[in-house]
């Protein structure tokens, strides 16, 4: 499992997860190629993050759909920190960039992020918000998104770094989101700290703890004391974030009873069973003629 905390400050509120084992775990159900996997492991990074914000059975889902080789990317994340994803085109691969970091946004290139949020209402529409990708980093599309779509200024970092052997070092990532109302002075000692630290796999490399790296992003760089903080801060939750995916036998025959019995008929005719898998965690799931035997399909 990973480990994520959130918390609040007077002028914010702020999350921090050490991906490592999620990230892991998603590269071992889709294999993907060190490209993809970078990508890929930033957006179910964020997706665990801002899952957290829901309530009861609310789902949170990431969708990025664009023109790069990987197609499309989707995440869905719940309140309990169980995240689940598939990507299109797993073993879209790009030459790494001259600082020797993968290329995320030539592999995504241009197109639409969605954040859809199901509140879990019988008979009411989930709420859809799409913004134009900016930079196909992510972080800055979803900061981008929070800031244009709910006017929320958001300071956000996501990362992963692989061994040699293209397993996965590490992955994280923090979110920091102003509280309305936040202080200048609180705002411009947040700015000035992002553009001194390292990055979050850095500082995951380095042994630092979610709770450290909270830590060091409240830490007062104008002072002489290294214990003194820009503001005090609570962590209100530590939660463990686990790649989960809630498929069932039961849930894909409901959804094969849907194309009707004359279409099965033909199906098991032609192959005689009916075969579906996963795409979020690779399980497969077989129907033959004995299972449909007492379905009455109109």
């Amino acid at each position: 499992m990973s480990k994520l905390i959130r918390g609040i400050s007077k002028n914010a509120r702020f999350w921090v997860i050490d991906s490592t084992e999620l990230v892991s775990k998603a590269q071992e159900i889709h294999k993907m190629s060190p490209t993809a996997l970078a990508a890929f492991g930033r957006l179910i990074t964020a997706g665990s993050m801002m899952g957290t914000n829901l309530k009861g059975e609310d789902i949170l889902t990431l969708r990025i759909d664009s023109n790069g080789p990987i197609k499309q990317m989707v995440v869905t994340a719940s309140s309990k920190g169980e995240v689940k994803g598939y990507v299109a085109n797993p073993v879209a691969d790009m030459p790494l960039k001259s600082n020797g970091q993968p290329n995320v946004a030539e592999v995504i290139g241009q197109g639409t992020l969605r954040i859809i949020k199901d509140m879990g209402f019988r008979n009411s529409e989930p709420y859809v918000g799409v913004s134009n990708l900016q930079t196909s980093e992510i972080a800055e599309d979803i900061a981008y998104y929070f800031f244009t779509s709910e006017q929320t200024p958001t300071v956000i970092a996501l990362g992963v770094s692989l061994n040699n052997d293209m397993t996965v070092k590490s992955a994280g990532g923090y979110m920091i989101q102003l509280l309305p109302g936040a202080e200048d002075s609180f705002i411009d000692k947040l700015e000035n700290k992002i553009k001194g630290i390292r990055t979050i796999t850095e500082l995951l490399d380095g042994g630092m703890s979610p709770e450290r790296i909270a830590k060091l992003l409240y830490e007062d760089m104008e002072s002489e004391n290294p214990n003194d903080l820009v503001e005090e801060y609570e962590v209100l939750e530590e939660i463990d974030s686990i790649y989960k995916c809630n498929c069932s036998r039961e849930k894909f025959y409901k959804g094969i009873v849907t194309l009707g019995q004359e279409e099965i008929n033909k199906i098991l005719e032609e192959e005689n069973k009916i075969e579906v898998e996963c795409q979020f965690c690779g399980t497969k799931y077989k129907y033959g003629k004995e299972d449909f035997e007492e379905n009455k399909v109109n």
